[in-house]
């Protein structure tokens, strides 16, 4: 990175899965830093998704590095995702032509639900097939998998953790780390959201500064995709060695 930015940069990692990630400050210049981004950070900046991007430089051995504002911010706490800047960002990205016209570019080929289903029998490892909560839950699956055909594909998220929510001295609200966006219902990113944050009394309330009206197809389906969702986090967080986040997840499961 320091043949990129020259001297006097402070560099330093940025934490995350990848380890591509990097904090550079010089002075007053501060800086994010990553390795090998997506074509797709661009529009999500122009967009004003994430905090812009400053510029993006090749380097000798082919690797992309792209650099964005290092905002002064905080990530959103657990009660703040009823507000509805929150329900209007997701909105929009959502209902983005340039998001999803970028993703297609890039051969993203929309997730059907069957193939979500698919994914989880596969990836699911045996001790926790054979789990009854794990069981009853693909049992749900499956019977209701005819049930929550939606014509409607848009940019998804994939993981609306509250700690990806920025929020910026100006107040300005951005949705960042995009490293597994995909084509799909938008039932997906809204029924986690509003499982894990929403009182369920208020999830009509909360819809309508989305722009949509609550029905029983609409909770089918992110009732679906909450379990799918949470089925795959049961496995990620096995294959972590995070058993506590695994039984937090079992015991969110068994409360659906």
């Amino acid at each position: 990175m320091e043949h990129i930015l020259g001297q006097g940069w402070e560099i330093t990692p940025a934490g995350g899965a990848t380890g591509e990630a990097f904090f550079a400050r010089h002075q007053e210049q501060k800086l994010f830093l990553k390795r090998n981004s997506s074509p797709f950070l661009a529009v999500l900046s122009a967009e004003g998704i994430v905090p812009k991007l400053v510029w993006t430089k090749r380097t000798e051995n082919g690797d992309v590095i792209t650099a964005q504002q290092w905002l002064s911010g905080r990530e959103l706490k657990s009660h703040e995702m009823s507000q509805d800047i929150v329900a209007k960002l997701l909105k929009k990205i959502h209902e983005s032509g340039p998001l999803l016209s970028m993703l297609l570019r890039l051969g993203k080929t929309p997730i059907e639900a069957n193939m979500i289903l698919e994914q989880i029998k596969t990836e699911l490892d045996h001790d926790l097939l054979s789990t009854p909560i794990i069981q009853s839950s693909i049992y749900y699956l499956e019977n209701e998998l005819a049930n929550i055909k939606s014509e409607e594909y848009v940019v998804c998220h994939g993981d609306i953790n509250h700690n990806n929510w920025l929020l910026s001295e100006d107040n300005q609200l951005y949705l960042i780390d995009w490293d597994g966006p995909m084509i799909a219902d938008p039932a997906l990113d809204i029924g986690m959201l509003l499982y894990l944050y929403i009182d369920r009394q208020n999830w009509d309330q909360w819809l309508k500064q989305y722009g949509l009206h609550l029905n029983d197809h609409l909770l089918l389906r992110m009732k679906w995709y909450y379990i799918s969702q949470s089925l795959l986090a049961v496995q990620w967080n096995k294959s972590k060695n995070r058993i506590s986040e695994v039984n937090d997840w079992l015991d969110r499961l068994s409360a659906v």
